[in-house]
């Protein structure tokens, strides 16, 4: 009887033993193990991005310039991919064999259990033939995406691409690996804007993969929020127009409203078609755009390339001599063929002797202006060079030169205006003076200025000592006031008063002066050519101006890297893009014709 009862008490034991094992592993599984969790919702469930649909980006007057253009991405869940025929999925999306095991390896390291991207952007063809096929591949699924389209193949600097964002931003929160952001121009400045919100849904599926419709109803998804458009400052035709003209040369064109700050166009050369940065071939593209070391094809010359004005600075140190009361319009300096002081350097080219302010800037007098230099610096209400110089550079500065002007496109460099510190280590602390570093009032020695710098110069004489910053957004989702310091004046140290004589020797300039191939009958153009000292080669071609002289509606800076003297390519193009925007037409088609065809360099990319 004992015997009995004690089997009965070792039986009820074990049975409860095991009981005890079943829920302690059921409690493990569903509460403790997100593997089991994560694979039981992974075999009904499937958690679905929606990816908004990115900005639309317009020109100035509703021109479209970037869209979206649909693509998807073949995403793939390891622990689901069996019993598949994978050569026809690698000859459905294009990949070998040996791709194929690969891709899979590289997802299989980064989760068993959650979706990853294994082919990106496949094409909308593409897709067609995957679709009817995908039932079959056990683990895989396809997730919408967009592309971005450039129907114009203008403006790619400005606009800028988008690519896949790397680990150290995915790690801050918004963005996963997989996901693409802004990387430069606009769709960089501007993001946060574009990108929109993504949104997520969760389909049911079947053991093959199959969707069988929203969990729910959808009432757990989230909306995906598109993208805000964008409106341009940019003049679509202008800025086509602009690189028409720059076709094989290197350099670059910034035409700004100077009424507003509004960039019309920014012209890099040479360029790039951007459609070559969008889609499965955007690595290899970038690649070979790298690689190109003659052309730099990828340079943003308009905000990243320094210059020296060359004779263009003349205007500033004319403003500053005069605000500093060593300069009136009246006032006369002789030249023979150089600045004496120096015993003849920097050298001048022949003109009549003496000349007053205005006609100094008429016929770019070297001699002249090495004079007005020397008496701001020397001046005697200063204690010595350095601060005379201080005064000097706190003058230059405050036309946005040597810093940056805080525009909304990114990569923007603040240019070179050498400070008392730089010259002291140079030369020694008292070992300098104003002769030493003369080559500054000709735009020469260790400035180095933009080509947007140069077009807001522009925009601030035509001011008449103020500019606006310049900018290439004019309204984010209908919405114009988005930016207030775009609404601001910013004031130069130059009372208005000074700029009367500067501006009618830049009038004379091509009128009767050193850009008279710039001239156009019935409009009153306000210009100044340079020539800028280039180490390294041949000189740049350097133009600035403005017009109409009274009301000015467009300022343009043109830089032609390695061509010679200002009139000769530079002057040209500034004045054939001044005619298309304020006349739409051009009446020189000899001048033009010879600007397209002019081909100054050897070497063409290849696209």
């Amino acid at each position: 009887m004992n015997n009995f009862s004690d089997r009965k008490i070792v039986m009820i034991l074990i049975i409860i033993g095991v009981g005890f094992i079943f829920l302690l592993r059921l409690f493990y599984i569903q509460v403790i193990d997100d593997t089991y969790k994560l694979d039981a919702k992974n075999q009904a469930f499937r958690y679905t991005i929606d990816y908004p649909a990115r900005g639309l980006i317009y020109d100035r007057n509703g021109t479209l310039l970037v869209y979206n253009e649909a693509a998807y991405d073949l995403m793939v869940l390891p622990k689901q991919v069996k019993d598949i025929d994978t050569m026809d999925l690698c000859n459905s999306i294009g990949i070998t064999r040996e791709q194929f095991e690969k891709k899979l390896s590289e997802a299989t390291a980064y989760s068993r259990y959650k979706p990853s991207i294994f082919e990106k952007q496949i094409s909308v063809e593409t897709y067609a033939v995957l679709q009817e096929k995908l039932y079959k591949f056990n683990g895989f699924f396809v997730q919408s995406r967009t592309l971005r389209k450039y129907p114009s193949e203008v403006a790619a600097h400005t606009l800028g691409y988008i690519g896949e964002v790397n680990p150290e931003i995915a790690k801050q929160g918004y963005y996963r690996e997989g996901d693409y952001i802004g990387i430069s121009g606009i769709e960089k400045s501007y993001e946060k804007e574009l990108r929109g919100q993504r949104g997520v849904r969760i389909v049911m599926v079947d053991v093959h993969n199959r969707e069988k419709g929203s969990y729910m109803n959808g009432i757990y998804d989230t909306l995906a929020l598109p993208g805000k458009n964008l409106m341009s400052t940019l003049d679509a035709e202008l800025q086509a127009y602009g690189e028409l003209l720059m076709q094989n040369k290197k350099g670059s064109v910034v035409a700004i409203e100077p009424s507003t700050g509004e960039i019309l166009a920014a012209v890099t050369s040479p360029s790039y078609n951007p459609n070559l940065l969008v889609g499965r071939d955007r690595t290899k593209n970038y690649g070979k755009l790298l690689k190109d070391t003659v052309l730099v094809p990828l340079f943003n010359r308009a905000l990243m390339a320094y210059y020296p004005p060359g004779s263009t600075f003349k205007l500033i140190n004319g403003l500053i001599g005069q605000q500093e009361g060593v300069l009136r319009p009246e006032t006369r300096y002789p030249c023979a063929r150089g600045y004496p002081v120096m015993g003849g350097r920097p050298g001048c080219h022949p003109h009549a002797s003496p000349l007053d302010l205005s006609q100094s800037v008429q016929h770019s007098c070297n001699s002249y202006y090495c004079y007005v230099f020397r008496s701001i610096i020397d001046n005697k209400k200063y204690k010595n060079t350095e601060e005379g110089y201080q005064a000097w550079r706190d003058y230059v500065m405050s036309f946005g030169i040597g810093r940056k002007l805080n525009t909304d496109l990114p990569q923007e460099l603040r240019g070179m205006v050498p400070s008392v510190k730089y010259y002291d280590k140079y030369f020694g602390k008292g070992s300098w003076k104003s002769s030493t570093i003369v080559s500054l009032s000709i735009g020469q020695g260790e400035l180095g200025i933009t080509p947007l710098q140069m077009a807001n110069i522009m925009c601030t004489i035509a001011n008449r000592g103020y500019y606006y910053v310049p900018h290439i957004i004019k309204s984010v989702a209908g919405q114009t006031n988005f930016r207030p310091d775009f609404l601001e004046k910013n004031y130069t140290r130059i009372d208005p008063e000074h700029f009367g004589t500067i501006i009618d020797g830049m009038e004379q300039v091509v009128e009767a002066g050193t850009a008279r191939v710039a001239k156009i009958k019935g409009m009153q153009i306000c210009g100044k050519t340079g020539t800028a000292q280039n180490p390294h080669g041949k000189d740049h071609s350097l133009f600035v101006c403005f017009a109409p002289k009274d009301n000015p509606k467009i300022a343009i800076a043109v830089m032609v890297e390695n061509s010679g003297f200002g009139a000769t390519w530079a002057a040209p193009i500034a004045s054939l893009m001044l005619e298309k925007y304020l006349n739409d037409t051009i009446t020189r088609p000899e001048l033009e014709k010879r600007m397209f065809d002019g081909n100054l360099i050897t070497t063409t990319i290849k696209q």
